[in-house]
């Protein structure tokens, strides 16, 4: 099974219609909301993993883009400069899921995409600016 996180952006007039719903009925995935900010009648941001073969997953992702909503990958968003990174940790106190960490071995912070759920907390907290979201 492939696991594939997206960021969708509703507009305004698919803001109330149950397109994550048809993602389980009509296409057999299943999926996770891992943030959500929807302000009905207005726009929505929905940042989720879906779980499925391939084939569905392209075929969910059309469905959405034709219905008018926006799609994007997720994975590639946080960025992390290994090379300003200092290894303080600061940016690990504040990242909820443990996508980062500091490798107990050898003190060198390490990152788990799979885990983050890109709420960008980490990006206000690494005092050298080390970590930048990728748009």
């Amino acid at each position: 099974m492939k696991k594939k996180k997206l960021i969708l952006s509703f507009p305004e007039k698919t803001v109330t219609s149950p397109v994550t719903y048809m993602l389980v009925k009509e296409f057999d995935l299943e999926f996770n909301i891992l943030r959500a900010e929807i302000t009905p009648d207005v726009e929505g941001k929905m940042h989720i993993e879906l779980r499925g073969n391939d084939e569905k997953i392209n075929k969910a992702i059309k469905y959405l883009e034709d219905t008018g909503v926006s799609v994007q990958e997720a994975a590639k968003d946080i960025l992390i400069d290994k090379d300003s990174c200092v290894d303080c940790g600061e940016c690990t106190s504040v990242c909820i899921p443990q996508a980062l960490s500091l490798d107990s071995k050898t003190g060198k912070l390490l990152f788990d995409k799979d885990k983050c759920i890109l709420c960008k907390s980490c990006l206000d907290s690494c005092p050298v600016k080390a970590i930048k979201l990728n748009i």
